[in-house]
């Protein structure tokens, strides 16, 4: 058996392709990018014609893979947690038109908020949906879990989740592979509204769905990634989620575990493992990395046992979940910190050294310092690092595609002019639809989609914007007269300043398009350049 040495993104990606994956749909999101791009780079896929072009967002990657699996093929869309509040419309309704060919949906949460604006927790999402979550406790399962689920997902005709975390998706272990399953072939479904959510439909569809659940609830008492681990001692219980049962392994690798175990990496929850440890065990501690899902859960049989968890503060209500935690809260020592060395000091975040954006951002402020702070609403990307010093210029960042219709809102309120900033790939992603609203009422703010024709803050995927933005605001309806350009460098400051000015001042909707391509991807173009001539 061929073994390879693989990030958890990366065995997800190959045990996809290996279970017989047709296409794999995604928007760049950290930790989740590396999925997509795996396949991306791989050989297998490119001479079989798999399926690996990035989406416009979560929204139209999940109706793509839906799509795909309508036509009878395996698909996988995958996305950041918060990418999955984008999806949740295509994602919820899933559940009810169930599928042909077998749909996974990989959500990467990001506990400790590495680059993200919250710590959700997908599991509830599944919950919600009522479908079966995969979550792996290290890289060897992440790619078994790929590569099993799509037949999970056709056995019971539903789609099904893997939920990872960021440790597990960012870091590499050995993987064993297995062999390479065939594509399905392309086959429309049986029934041919049972992707037609009318309301007659969708309740047969959705009775189905709830009759389909003591079959997935006994998929998961019997599945191998579900174990009773029993041990004499019953003073303590431990139920172990996903990366969890990895992190309680690493405090116990010379001795076995001196208390039983529940370890869980499929939901439904294995009520009958858990009901045992919780009748035999005089407490329970829970350890999941993320939302206490499963602890609240238990609240409701759990009598008069004593639980410990997240809710409890045996195990920090906020943050990633860790070996040393996990040691603390299970009667072992506090190691933090000994036998390492002194670590140097955080420093935050900065652009990177000549990106165009500095150059919007000093121009920026220069303006508003004039007519008044407070009234520049910016979006997620490389530029939402604006907020920091030296350039403290922007007042907000919340969702992807909220700078426009935010500053749009505050001029409904009277912030005269408002601002919005956003990027390009951002801009297509969930901008387009803001700017739509603005245009309808000639709203007064102006919009600067600053363009670096990237997708720079998860490495410098293709962005859907590129050569594109001032067709599409044209077509939006955005006035020639107030949709303007210019090169973001040190000697054109004073032209942007006076473009900034003008459009401030203009009691209407102006746009305004600073286009430099990124230095990253601008530096990589240049030393592959190099490397091709010297081929």
């Amino acid at each position: 058996m061929q073994k390879l040495l693989l990030l958890g993104d990366e065995a997800i990606a190959q045990g996809a392709l290996d279970g017989g994956m047709s296409g794999i749909y995604a928007y760049p999101g950290t930790p989740s990018t590396e999925i997509t791009e795996y396949v991306q780079k791989n050989k297998y896929a490119k001479e079989n014609n798999i399926h690996s072009d990035w989406s416009a967002n979560e929204k139209t990657a999940m109706e793509s893979a839906l799509g795909m699996s309508y036509a009878g093929k395996r698909a996988m869309v995958c996305m950041k947690h918060v990418g999955l509040n984008v999806a949740a419309d295509a994602f919820m309704n899933s559940a009810i038109t169930g599928v042909n060919g077998g749909l996974v949906i990989t959500v990467a949460d990001d506990p400790s908020m590495h680059s993200s604006q919250n710590e959700q927790d997908s599991r509830f999402y599944a919950k919600f949906a009522m479908i079966p979550v995969l979550e792996p406790s290290n890289q060897q399962e992440a790619y078994e879990m790929a590569y099993t689920a799509f037949e999970l997902s056709e056995k019971f005709n539903v789609p099904v989740m893997i939920r990872i975390t960021t440790r597990l998706a960012h870091s590499r272990s050995g993987v064993t592979v297995n062999s390479q399953k065939a594509e399905n072939k392309m086959v429309l479904p049986e029934d041919r509204q049972q992707f037609v959510l009318l309301p007659s439909i969708a309740k047969v569809q959705y009775r189905k769905l709830i009759n389909v659940q003591p079959k997935l609830e006994e998929a998961s008492e019997k599945s191998k990634y579900n174990k009773y681990i029993d041990s004499e001692n019953k003073k303590l219980g431990v139920i172990a989620c996903g990366l969890g049962y990895n992190y309680l392994l690493e405090n116990f690798e010379e001795s076995e575990i001196p208390f039983p175990v529940v370890k869980v990496s499929q939901y439904p929850i294995p009520r009958k493992f858990v009901e045992k440890i919780i009748t035999e065990c005089d407490e329970i501690l829970v350890l999941e990395d993320g939302y206490p899902v499963v602890e609240d859960d238990l609240r409701g049989f759990m009598h008069n046992k004593k639980i410990k968890g997240r809710l409890s503060g045996a195990i920090p209500r906020d943050g990633e979940l860790n070996p040393n935690i996990v040691a603390k809260a299970v009667g072992l020592a506090d190691t933090y910190g000994t036998d390492s060395p002194n670590s140097l000091k955080g420093r935050p975040p900065q652009m990177c050294k000549g990106c165009g954006h500095i150059d919007v951002y000093e121009a920026l402020n220069e303006v508003v310092a004039e007519i008044g702070e407070g009234r520049v609403f910016s979006d997620i990307g490389c530029y939402t690092l604006g907020a920091l010093a030296p350039f403290k210029a922007i007042n907000t960042c919340v969702d992807m595609g909220a700078s426009i219709t935010m500053a749009k809102g505050a001029a409904d309120a009277g912030l005269i002019p408002a601002i919005a900033m956003i990027g390009d790939s951002t801009f297509t992603h969930s901008g387009m639809t803001g700017l739509l609203d603005a245009v309808m009422e000639n709203t007064p703010i102006t919009v600067i989609i600053s363009d670096n024709s990237t997708t720079g803050m998860t490495g410098g995927q293709k962005s859907h914007a590129e050569n594109r933005i001032f067709d599409i605001c044209k077509g939006l309806g955005v006035h020639p007269d107030h949709l303007r350009t210019v090169v973001p460098l040190k000697k054109n400051h004073e032209e942007m300043v006076a473009i900034m000015k003008e459009e401030f001042a203009y009691n209407g909707l102006s746009v305004i398009v600073p286009v430099r391509e990124c230095v990253q991807t601008a530096s990589q173009k240049a030393r592959a350049k190099v490397a091709t001539k010297k081929l």
